[in-house]
């Protein structure tokens, strides 16, 4: 140690000085150090440290193909155990978006499912309007694909508001083969043909005017069109194949359900009643009576209880009446 008594002192080779340097040790002997540069700040995500590397997409590559081409890339560094590898930012939200797609759609399905149910009192029947839902799905990720686009979740609204627009077509259908049914008594056949020809115009008029309220949101050019962009595609789409597809399906779906619920119905039906000898029939009779004067006691007996606990309610409160007089 170098320096001069009651002065300050240097700690050799550390740059630090004490105001005193008796009984001082240099950092030299319990440390290693040299110069060298330090982030200024340490980055946590949760209680670890974190390093986030952010990128960009090519015009021409989607979030999902840079998501999957990342996570081949960090499969083959195999990466240590204390090292772990996760998305953040647009790329975990879509992730999470992704996740849930699914699930909200299901939960429409089953809202549906309900209030149709509760609309007809059948179990069978709104699973024939709700075969109507497939065809518009599958044209509006024909549409996506054909115009180049993701399925974000503008384009997964634009699905959820489908569900609502085309099952109206098989709730014409079947609304209308259900009271030939059961108002002027025609076959199952005969009803949804009838049916498919009347509503024919219904169908298509309502199908046009919402598919021509999306054309708007396609040619648009203004700011933020493309973020409504695919909720048009998914719209045009889905009515378009499900047009040309609910009046061929529907009325193949309800026969194959009506058929299964007759088999069900006759299935469930109980064989005839047997006819009961007159030594059987004494014996029922006989065994209902005396079911019926248990009954009967089981009554006298709570009626007398009851009496007699009422009874002793009022003498009790006389004899504390009489007592305070």
């Amino acid at each position: 140690m170098t320096g001069a008594a009651g002065g300050s002192a240097l700690i050799a080779n550390t740059g630090l000085s004490t105001g005193t340097a008796r009984n001082q040790i240099p950092l030299s002997a319990i440390a290693h150090f040299e110069k060298s540069t330090a982030p200024l700040m340490v980055n946590h995500q949760g209680q670890f440290p974190a390093v986030t590397i952010t990128y960009n997409l090519k015009p021409d590559a989607t979030l999902q193909q840079a998501s999957t081409e990342i996570l081949r890339a960090v499969a083959e560094l195999h990466l240590p155990d204390s090292v772990h590898a996760e998305f953040a930012g647009d790329a975990k939200d879509y992730a999470g978006a992704a996740d849930s797609q699914l699930i909200l759609i299901v939960a429409a399905l089953i809202a549906v499912y309900i209030v149709l149910g509760v609309l007809y009192e059948s179990l069978i029947h709104p699973l024939t309007i709700i075969s109507t839902l497939p065809s518009a799905g599958l044209g509006a990720l024909f549409a996506l694909r054909i115009a180049g686009m993701e399925l974000t979740v503008i384009a997964l609204i634009g699905i959820i508001l489908l569900i609502g627009i085309v099952k109206k077509n098989g709730i014409m259908l079947v609304d209308f083969a259900l009271e030939g049914e059961r108002q002027r008594g025609l076959p199952p056949d005969r009803a949804i043909f009838d049916a498919c020809v009347e509503r024919f115009r219904p169908i298509l008029m309502t199908t046009l005017a919402a598919l021509f309220g999306a054309i708007p949101l396609v040619v648009a050019t203004g700011p933020g069109s493309e973020l409504r962009r695919p909720l048009g595609i998914t719209i045009i789409g889905g009515l378009l194949l499900s047009q040309v597809l609910t009046l061929y399906t529907t009325p193949v779906i309800y026969l194959l359900l009506d058929r299964l619920r007759r088999r069900l119905r006759r299935g469930r039906a109980a064989p005839p009643p047997k006819k009961a000898s007159p030594h059987h029939a004494a014996a029922d009779y006989s065994g209902f009576a005396a079911k019926r004067l248990k009954g009967r006691r089981w009554i006298v007996w709570i009626w007398v209880a009851f009496v007699e606990s009422k009874t002793r309610f009022r003498l009790g409160w006389l004899v504390q009446r009489r007592s305070a007089r």
